[in-house]
């Protein structure tokens, strides 16, 4: 069997157990599904990870929503998913012989770009979403979408920094999924659990775009 099928009816089937124990069958083991296929395909340089990663965002717009994030909610739904069918279109425009896609690397002017943008996006956005009524952990929420945003541009370019981008998005989502958790959110179990996929599936993305960019950088 393709290894690519295989990952894919395992991550399904362990998303289906796990959506059983949380009792979060349909909507929480969509997500987790969507989110863990989203990482490996893109961590493999698949240009079908934008068609999961489309999903899986306009569901977590739904349970941020739920969960009175409302910046999640607008990025993922205003932002994020429209990313997807931009990924998808750029990508396939740069795939390789083994129908891959071509890596890029940072110089330090971007990575003094994009870090000054990351902290100043943060703090603005943070500073607007603690204005609405209700919302709930405005600086995390903010500094989640702002680094969230970078990892998808950057993953859009091909630049494998991507990867180190969102384990520092990681960071700042699994903060608010188990203060969530804590407090009982809606939906807040499986989404940590999806945060903690992203994780592990960044971890391995990492290694496995800083090996194979030896061969593929342009």
């Amino acid at each position: 069997m393709n290894k690519n099928i295989l990952i894919t009816i395992l991550c399904i089937i362990f998303s289906i157990i796990t959506g059983i124990i949380t009792n979060d069958i349909l909507l929480g083991s969509t997500i987790l599904a969507t989110g863990l296929l989203t990482a490996y395909f893109a961590s493999i340089g698949k240009k079908c990870n934008y068609i999961f990663g489309f999903i899986n965002y306009l569901l977590m717009a739904y349970i941020s929503l739920k969960n009175n994030l409302y910046g999640m909610a607008i990025f993922y739904t205003f932002v994020f998913a429209p990313l997807q069918i931009k990924g998808f279109i750029s990508w396939n425009k740069e795939l390789n012989n083994n129908k891959s896609v071509n890596i890029r690397k940072f110089t330090l002017k971007n990575s003094v770009i994009i870090t000054i943008s990351c902290i100043l996006g943060s703090i603005i956005l943070g500073y607007i979403l603690n204005l609405i009524p209700n919302e709930q952990l405005s600086l995390l929420d903010a500094t989640s979408n702002c680094i969230n945003l970078c990892g998808v541009v950057l993953m859009i370019l091909r630049f494998r920094e991507a990867w180190w981008v969102w384990l520092a998005n990681n960071i700042s989502d699994l903060a608010i999924w188990i203060i969530l958790t804590i407090n009982n959110g809606p939906n807040s179990i499986m989404m940590l659990l999806v945060s903690i996929g992203y994780f592990l599936l960044n971890i391995y993305g990492l290694i496995k775009w800083n090996i194979e960019s030896k061969k593929l950088i342009k």
